[in-house]
């Protein structure tokens, strides 16, 4: 979290550009859990933009096809 915190914290003073990617909703963003988190994401969000990107999990769907070839062979051994 430190290391985070530091990262994010020397862009933000610099103000260097900074790209975040996260699985995290705005609103978890916006409410954080504890002071710690609040110091990231108030930085985050002071120098970012959010973009939603939705869609298919793509991940989910090729471990999905992944544990059905899995299950085939087990099946035919």
């Amino acid at each position: 979290m430190e290391q985070m915190f530091t990262v994010i914290d020397s862009r933000y003073r610099s103000k260097k550009p900074l790209i975040v990617t996260t699985n995290l909703k705005l609103e978890e963003i916006k409410n954080p859990p504890d002071l710690a988190h609040a110091r990231i994401y108030g930085r985050i969000r002071e120098r970012c933009a959010p973009v939603l990107f939705s869609g298919k999990n793509f991940r989910e769907e090729g471990a999905r096809a992944a544990k059905a070839a899995a299950k085939e062979i087990v099946s035919k051994g």
